[in-house]
């Protein structure tokens, strides 16, 4: 299967200026599935401490209601939270808010999740910092028993679920989830529970901000995403894990600027076991970023 690609709606750096100043979400989501991107995703900082944002860090808009509306305005795109902070909600409130999109869309939505790493955000939200792991884990438990719509109980660290059950169930059985990071435990996560994986390739500074190990140039990355395949093998799985690359090229910001490079760059990525292609734009006015996602499309994706 041909690569896919996933447009992230670009990231504002700072407390300055506002998200949606690259651009209504409505219309940017439109452009991007008329230019044949298959997918769109927001990432999640629902309370980041100044100092972070100061230092270069990112705001958000919560992504499960943004790819709500984002729902309602496309019919085509598949709806990533890339990524949502598994630790900070009750897995049921996830589990609902994941199931109710996916029932509204027809079935687009995929589960993108991380453990999370902002000290000063699980503060914030009441969070264990140090239990963040084990908390991932419960959800892990929990997502399918809630989206089977069949009862179950669940015993977790701070709730006790008694023969509960959730309806209506979501379109796909189940939603995909992704898992992010770099980690041997998230890779092991990936292998053994989920249906993606999504590794950090920003770099070694992106990567001690993440708290997760540096993940090194393609060739790690191919013998990363064999190990990853070569476990699921071994548990027994035969289904396909998808694995996502986010593409930081240099030049990629002008996208019909030396294409061929870019190409070869892609089909490299592609012949590592790359299956999804995350690019963004880091444009900050509407026209830029409607500018960048048509020219992307039209060299890349015609």
């Amino acid at each position: 299967m041909a690569l896919r690609f996933i447009y992230h709606y670009p990231e504002t750096a700072g407390a300055d200026g506002d998200l949606l100043d690259a651009g209504d979400l409505r219309e940017v989501a439109i452009a991007a599935e008329r230019s044949g991107f298959d997918a769109i995703s927001l990432s999640e900082h629902p309370v980041p401490g100044a100092r972070w944002l100061g230092a270069g860090g990112h705001q958000t808009i919560d992504p499960l209601v943004a790819l709500g509306f984002v729902a309602g305005a496309t019919t085509r795109l598949r709806l990533l939270t890339y990524l949502a902070v598994a630790p900070y909600r009750n897995p049921f409130l996830l589990a609902k808010a994941a199931a109710t999109l996916d029932k509204l869309s027809g079935g687009r939505v995929i589960l993108g999740l991380g453990a999370g790493y902002l000290k000063t955000e699980f503060y914030a939200l009441g969070v264990d910092f140090d239990e963040r792991n084990a908390l991932f884990d419960e959800a892990l438990d929990v997502l399918p028993m809630h989206w089977s719509g069949e009862p179950f109980s669940y015993e977790g660290r701070h709730f006790n679920a008694r023969d509960v059950v959730a309806r209506p169930r979501p379109v796909q059985n189940p939603i995909p989830i992704w898992i992010g990071g770099n980690s041997k435990l998230s890779q092991r996560r990936a292998a053994e529970r989920a249906q993606g994986w999504m590794p950090m390739t920003g770099g070694a500074e992106l990567s001690t901000t993440a708290r997760t190990p540096s993940l090194g140039g393609v060739s790690e990355l191919a013998a990363s995403i064999a190990e990853l395949r070569d476990k699921a093998a071994a548990n027994g799985r035969t289904d396909h894990i998808d694995v996502t690359y986010s593409y930081h090229g240099d030049g990629i910001e002008r996208p019909a600027v030396e294409p061929d490079r870019h190409r070869e760059a892609l089909a490299t990525i592609e012949q590592a076991g790359v299956d999804w292609v995350v690019v963004s734009s880091r444009t900050d006015t509407p026209e830029a970023t409607l500018e960048f996602v048509e020219s992307f499309g039209a060299t890349y994706l015609s």
